[in-house]
């Protein structure tokens, strides 16, 4: 077993362009031409290939680039007991754009159960190497506990919860469940994707909630609880990092505002190793909040964007870099993209090359700034 650990100097978030054969093999699936085992061998085999680009690039970390997946987030859902979904075409409004999603909803309490992102953990564990380790990627428990209580869900899950107290108590403790399923498959690095924050910042956030009469630092409460709940009684030796957004679909976001609203919750008393925090233009604000990081914690900097082909010139990055060591130590730094690259299968605007070329920019961006 690796005995790697993120973030490292030059990382990623998690997900990567879905190449052309895989779209292929999904749609000849839903048209019924092939079978689930045709399909499971098209993946395996394009997994195996974005793994060994992983590699050929340098990088100490992998991931199976979320190919199984057609949501970031819902489909994990789906792996719990009292959880069902169903595509009906509708879906969140991003900027600009619709973001089609299924309708994911409660339909009795939350159990963990024998989750099946496990399995795909286990195919890409056997990737992992001496210069190499698998990081597994999982929305946070706050993003299923929000899921359940947004307004088109909010009267089917008082069926099941009259308040949200056993709500989180129970997402909590599946979460802690499917972790040590992790754990013992053999995971050591885990991250938890959380849009829940980013969804809270900013003056749109505070107009949506006042909006619907609650209160905000309430629901911060929540979030917070909620997501440390599922980190009690971790393992000692398992890295659990959040990576936080503000919605990434198809080139396009959900929300803007800085970080300052939330940094007294998340940076100073969320309990995980490190914070992926988007970074990569105006709409995430300045690094004055990140003094409110805790000392335990690193932060890996999304200075580089994902929704966007266009390559960021190497020393404004690097000014950057050293603009946030003002509120943080360089030694407890990181580099990544501010997201990943399809967040859903159906990826943002650009090109499989352009995509690796912003790989190829943070590895040689971290080196020249750490040398390690």
């Amino acid at each position: 077993m690796s005995k790697l650990q993120t973030p490292f100097r030059y990382d990623f978030v998690g997900s990567f362009l879905r190449p052309q054969a895989l779209k292929d093999a999904k749609a000849a699936l839903r048209a019924g031409k092939i079978d689930q085992a045709a399909f499971d061998k098209v993946v395996n085999e394009e997994i195996t290939k974005v793994v060994a680009k992983q590699k050929e690039l340098g990088y100490h970390v992998i991931t199976d680039g979320e190919f199984r997946r057609t949501f970031w987030h819902l489909d994990f859902m789906w792996g719990f007991e009292g959880v069902d979904h169903q595509a009906t075409g509708n879906g969140v409004p991003f900027h600009d754009e619709l973001a089609v999603l299924d309708d994911t909803y409660l339909v009795g309490k939350v159990r963990a159960k024998a989750h099946p992102f496990v399995e795909y953990f286990k195919f890409l564990k056997q990737f992992e190497d001496e210069n190499t380790v698998a990081k597994y990627t999982i929305p946070a428990p706050a993003q299923m506990f929000q899921q359940m209580i947004i307004p088109a869900n909010y009267e089917t899950t008082r069926k099941f919860y009259p308040e949200n107290g056993e709500l989180i108590q129970d997402i909590g403790k599946a979460y802690q469940a499917v972790i040590r399923q992790f754990y013992d498959a053999g995971c050591r690095n885990l991250q938890l994707d959380d849009c829940t924050w980013g969804a809270l910042v900013g003056d749109a956030a505070q107009q949506r909630y006042k909006a619907l009469g609650i209160d905000l630092d309430e629901v911060k409460s929540q979030l917070l609880q909620v997501n440390n709940l599922a980190l009690e009684g971790k393992p000692e030796d398992m890295i659990i990092n959040s990576h936080i957004c503000r919605g990434n679909y198809h080139s396009t976001y959900f929300t803007s505002g800085p970080y300052d609203s939330v940094a007294d919750y998340v940076f100073a008393r969320e309990n995980v190793n490190a914070l992926f925090l988007e970074y990569d233009d105006e709409r995430s604000g300045g690094f004055v909040p990140l003094a409110k990081v805790s000392d335990d914690k690193k932060v890996v900097l999304g200075l580089i964007t994902t929704k966007s082909p266009v390559l960021e010139d190497k020393q404004k990055i690097i000014k950057r870099i050293h603009e946030a060591a003002q509120y943080i130590p360089l030694s407890r730094l990181c580099l990544s993209p501010q997201c990943g690259f399809a967040s859903c299968e159906i990826g943002n605007k650009l090109t499989e090359e352009e995509q690796w070329a912003k790989l190829k920019l943070v590895k040689e961006i971290a080196d020249e700034v750490w040398g390690e």
